[in-house]
């Protein structure tokens, strides 16, 4: 069966940190509403995830965070600066409340439908940022060390795999319409040796 499609997070405004590009991404003060908000989001998202990663973006600018939420948004990834406290509450009861001991510092939680996916957006973009630094990550209830993402990252993504089993899928394909094809003209050819054989008889 073909796993379903990624799902596509949305880029939002979020109140998080500063407006301006140039500054240092920092994290503000919710209200209680806002706060509810964040954790229902969170928990609707680690609902649906196959990875959870904790990244520390002590350092990076605005500019910087809304750069890699663009490009987590155009490969379905999803990529928030959560309060720890919050992302706590989100996790808590899920498989991925193993992540909760390493809520430490200010983090930006990602997520996807597809682990590979999900580590090439963090890993690609802590290659070019150095402020950017992967802390955590995890399938389901299982850890994942920093090296373990770095090589889930390498290997192939869904839709890579796809169209790779879809490129073995049809060359039999091909050959099984040809050989159908071949069907009638065969057939004919042996009525008509069938033919022949009974005229020459006669």
């Amino acid at each position: 069966m073909v796993p379903p499609a990624q799902t596509v997070y949305p880029i939002q405004d979020f109140p998080e940190y500063g407006r301006r590009s140039n500054e240092e991404v920092t994290r503000v003060s919710l209200n209680l509403e806002q706060k509810q908000a964040v954790v229902a989001e969170v928990s609707k998202v680690v609902s649906g995830a196959k990875a959870a990663i904790l990244a520390e973006y002590r350092g990076l600018t605005v500019a910087q965070m809304t750069d890699l939420r663009r490009k987590a948004h155009k490969d379905g990834v999803y990529v928030r600066v959560v309060k720890n406290t919050l992302v706590r509450r989100a996790v808590s009861g899920s498989p991925y409340e193993c992540l909760t001991d390493h809520l430490k510092g200010p983090l930006a939680f990602v997520a996807g439908g597809d682990p590979v996916t999900a580590a090439k957006v963090v890993v690609d973009f802590a290659k070019d940022n150095q402020a950017f630094k992967i802390m955590a990550g995890s399938m389901g209830s299982k850890l994942m060390s920093v090296a373990e993402m770095t090589a889930l990252a390498k290997l192939p993504s869904r839709e890579v795999l796809l169209a790779t089993l879809m490129g073995t899928m049809q060359a039999p394909v091909q050959k099984f319409v040809a050989t159908l094809n071949e069907v009638p003209t065969k057939f004919v050819r042996a009525l008509a040796a069938v033919r022949e054989q009974k005229q020459a008889a006669a």
